[in-house]
């Protein structure tokens, strides 16, 4: 008679304690209405450009562009710049693939999707965008044809500038050199990732393919590009136009040396190249700020201006001050 009184009863089948611990910040609002037992109110999805349930990536956080954009997922490890892939990362926390990014599970990771070729096109005013951060462009279960409607959809979007990044520039040569896919517009930039001197070789490769823009990545940083020696060779800037530089961030990231970094600026600068230092990197890619020797490094290819505002536009003084990480 005295015991506790008896809950309303729940069409959810959840007991109203427990609605209230799921969700505090609607307790005094609805309380009304959990009174009653009725089901609890979820409030309306936010409005969002969606391909196939998916969020658009038209916005990012990666300073030297504006906007990502994947037309195809997925990628396999060709180097020790691979060891802690971001991408891979995410795409295994978030069910996007089952399976570790090695060569050997290419086949099943590597995705394509039509769906998106045409989202550039549909973007309002003209951007920088990142081609396949989620991927590389050139890899080699990427079908030609699939390669060839993605170059066809750039250069229909013709208002946005394109940056590919790739550590496979042998068959983006062999490819566009032959004309088995169409030529890069001059809307398209294409560049190499380079993480050691060992790979210096992908920039000679690149200085060979056919493109109004040609850059260089150098992230993540693991030692000297200029270092020479057994299968190393000093960086050669020549035909090259912008070149960026970044430690490595993540739970395992490996240290960049400032060295590495002063040395690719100096080399940059006495080559008239633009230099953009992207990060320290640390356990976030924002730990250790972005700041060498005192400047934020923000060079970019002549005659480009940033079309909206980017990462690297925030005021310096947003960046540690530091000269290492």
């Amino acid at each position: 008679m005295y015991g506790r009184p008896e809950q309303p009863a729940d069409p959810l089948g959840v007991s109203l304690r427990q609605r209230e611990v799921r969700a505090p910040s609607y307790r005094s609002a609805l309380s009304p209405v959990l009174s009653q037992g009725w089901p609890r109110w979820t409030p309306p999805p936010r409005p969002a450009t969606v391909s196939q349930g998916r969020t658009v990536s038209d916005r990012t956080s990666i300073e030297w562009t504006e906007a990502t954009w994947n037309p195809v997922t997925g990628c396999s490890k060709v180097s020790p710049g691979c060891a802690h892939c971001y991408a891979e990362a995410l795409s295994l926390r978030f069910g996007r693939s089952r399976l570790a990014w090695t060569p050997a599970n290419s086949r099943e990771n590597v995705k394509l999707h039509a769906d998106r070729l045409e989202q550039p096109s549909k973007w309002r005013g003209a951007r920088l965008v990142f081609v396949n951060s989620m991927s590389d462009l050139f890899h080699e279960e990427i079908p030609i044809e699939f390669l060839d409607r993605t170059i066809a959809a750039m250069e229909r979007a013709t208002q946005h500038t394109y940056q590919v990044l790739t550590k496979r520039p042998e068959r983006a040569l062999r490819l566009l050199a032959s004309g088995m896919v169409r030529p890069l517009p001059d809307n398209v930039w294409i560049g190499v990732s380079i993480e050691s001197s060992r790979f210096n070789w992908r920039a000679d490769v690149l200085r060979q393919i056919p493109a109004r823009v040609r850059f260089i990545s150098a992230e993540p940083l693991l030692g000297s590009l200029l270092q020479e020696g057994s299968s190393r060779s000093r960086l050669n800037l020549a035909g090259i136009d912008w070149v960026i530089v970044g430690g490595e961030s993540g739970h395992h990231a490996r240290a960049m040396k400032a060295e590495w970094a002063r040395e690719v600026r100096d080399a940059c600068q006495s080559a008239g190249v633009p230099f953009f230092f992207k990060q320290w990197g640390g356990r976030t890619a924002k730990a250790g700020g972005r700041v060498l020797d005192g400047t934020v490094y923000d060079g970019i290819p002549p005659g480009v201006v940033p079309t909206r505002r980017t990462a690297s536009s925030f005021p310096a003084g947003r960046y540690r001050s530091s000269d290492q990480p």
